[in-house]
């Protein structure tokens, strides 16, 4: 884009600094008590830069150092930048899940934006929940925008042997219970799997909804896949910098951006990534924020047409994102998607993804697969229904045991977190592989926030007879980097009166990933009958944000979002008054 759109004099920090009255004075007089002088912001850009660093956050640990950069680059462009901390969500630090909390960050984000005098923001995030938080909170306030990945860490090790976080630790864990590794080398996982800072290092949450960030236009080419403590994050943090001031004189706005089209382009890069469960939740939220009507269906279309070719645990079994990045990133992997992707869109560059991506090539084929040797031929991800789950389940087919693709086994119920834990511990609990492990009361209202309890622990009995993989249904989420035949986001939930909540140990569930059916195998007569016996579970929360959580979140296949504050809701309330 080469209009300018925007002149000095209708910029909106103006409206705050312009005008030649007792208000205006005050909002300069209170600047320059900070320091500054009218030629640090008078016809310039004011550029907010949203940082989630804090001191509990290690994937954002190198935030005080990037959000200097970003800086850095808004003063190159000729804006003033001012940096705002909002809510920082970790995911191994926030009990009972970040989830909880991803919709008070997004509304920390937009009323951050909507309330201050400024004119284009830097999104920096990475985190699991950060991302799309800080890109529904920001789409909803409209500003020119785009968003700084926090960067995958640097792989780990152990042993001389290469260590993915989380995936590893799910896998060395189980074998820790299995006594076959010692508490000293248990000790080295831990010092090993997580050594420098940024977000998993492999395709977990994180790294899936920073590609999609990417890939929907909302960063720079290339941004999403640089490791943390590459000298290149530190060049496209300025480079973000610098862009952000130019989005502004464009008034290149999300809504410009993040269109229907874009977000296919964000499912299809997620199928073709191996990309987390959780993925759905969140894009499906993202882009009803942005007005656009995605569903699980978009998903379920997506899947049958794309496969995974990027070979990056846990879907793959060698790779990490580290490898990912040397072997060309995800303007790479999106050169080889052809046809799967609207190449016309507009990104944050101000150009289209098909020029952003022009040149970029593949260097390492068994890293980034061509379409026709993918390492799963489906996309990374199922939708499930039936009457267990009238509007829908998800499974990761391409990270469990193809066994499981179709089972059927006598369910074991658990009705919280707590009794499951103590029972698979428990070497005398009556339990073979082909049960069906089912948690329940763990949905958006029940968990509360739907907590990544769905990845249930292998009984211990079982363990130690070998097994590694077996059927495990929950209305649950599970870590993106966590692996296994786990049926997810059983929808409606449970703790509201979903079918979930009917199921008995012993009942027979059913699993076809290839019909995409999930089914208990209870007559509706029975299940009728076990409904009207149903006693309603006691409130979770009486106060506080927790009892405005429950009132107002929705269902797993409708983004977990809170109601009010979907765009079929109504329009956001606009700019706020300058008395």
């Amino acid at each position: 884009m080469t209009t300018t759109k925007k002149t000095p004099e209708t910029l909106r920090s103006a409206r705050w600094f312009a005008p030649d009255d007792l208000r205006s004075s005050g909002h300069r007089s209170r600047v320059m008590q900070m320091g500054y002088a009218p030629e640090d912001w008078v016809g310039k850009p004011v550029i907010a830069i949203l940082n989630t660093w804090s001191d509990l956050n290690a994937c954002h640990a190198h935030f005080k150092q990037r959000v200097e950069d970003v800086k850095r680059g808004v003063f190159q462009a000729g804006g003033f930048p001012v940096e705002l901390p909002a809510l920082s969500l970790s995911e191994s630090a926030v009990k009972p899940t970040t989830m909880l909390y991803r919709n008070l960050l997004a509304m920390d984000v937009e009323e951050l934006i909507r309330s201050h005098p400024i004119d284009g923001v830097v999104l920096m995030g990475g985190c699991d929940k950060t991302t799309p938080a800080l890109l529904m909170g920001a789409t909803s306030a409209g500003l020119p925008c785009l968003f700084v990945p926090a960067g995958p860490m640097l792989r780990g090790n152990f042993n001389g042997k290469i260590l993915g976080s989380g995936s590893d630790a799910w896998k060395y864990w189980d074998e820790r219970r299995a006594g076959t590794i010692t508490d000293q080398e248990w000790l080295g996982v831990e010092q090993g799997i997580a050594r420098s800072h940024g977000t998993c290092m492999t395709m977990g949450t994180a790294s899936t909804m920073t590609a999609i960030a990417e890939s929907i236009g909302m960063t720079l080419p290339g941004a999403s896949s640089i490791p943390a403590a590459d000298a290149n994050h530190i060049r496209m943090a300025a480079a973000s910098g610098r862009r952000a001031v130019e989005m502004v004189w464009e008034d290149l706005t999300p809504a410009k951006i993040q269109t229907r089209e874009a977000f296919e382009n964000g499912i299809a890069v997620a199928m073709a990534m191996g990309c987390s469960t959780n993925a759905i939740i969140h894009v499906i939220a993202m882009a009803r924020r942005a007005g656009v009507d995605i569903g699980l269906d978009d998903f379920e279309k997506a899947s049958r047409k794309v496969p995974v070719i990027a070979n990056v645990r846990p879907s793959g079994e060698t790779y990490l994102m580290e490898d990912f990045f040397y072997a060309g990133g995800l303007p790479a992997l999106m050169t080889r998607l052809g046809d799967h992707l609207h190449l016309d869109c507009l990104t944050v560059s101000g150009q289209t993804l098909g020029a952003d991506i022009a040149g970029a090539k593949v260097h390492n084929d068994d890293v980034i697969r061509t379409l026709d040797n993918p390492i799963y031929a489906e996309g990374a991800l199922a939708v499930l229904t039936g009457n267990l789950a009238p509007t829908g389940c998800v499974i990761k087919p391409s990270a469990c045991e193809p066994r499981f693709l179709k089972h059927s086994g006598p369910a074991l119920v658990f009705d919280d977190y707590p009794s499951m834990k103590a029972a698979v511990e428990d070497e005398s609990l009556d339990v073979t592989a082909d049960h069906v492990l089912i948690l329940r009361n763990a949905g958006p209202q029940g968990g509360p926030g739907m907590p990544e309890w769905g990845m249930l622990p292998i009984p211990k009995k079982l363990v130690k007879q070998g097994v590694r993989d077996m059927v495990r249904l929950s209305d649950a989420r599970m870590s993106g980097t966590s692996y296994g035949a786990c049926i997810l986001h059983v929808s409606p939930e449970s703790y509201i009166g979903g079918p979930l909540a009917l199921v008995r140990n012993g009942d027979l569930i059913s699993l076809d990933v290839a019909a995409r059916s999930i089914r208990l195998e209870v007559s509706d007569e029975e299940m009728a009958a076990r409904r009207a016996a149903l006693t309603p579970p006691p409130p979770r929360y009486e106060r506080g944000y927790g009892w405005m959580f429950n009132r107002h979140v929705t269902q797993a296949d409708k983004g977990c979002d809170f109601d009010y504050l979907q765009t079929d809701f109504g329009a956001p309330v606009g700019e706020p008054s300058i008395y």
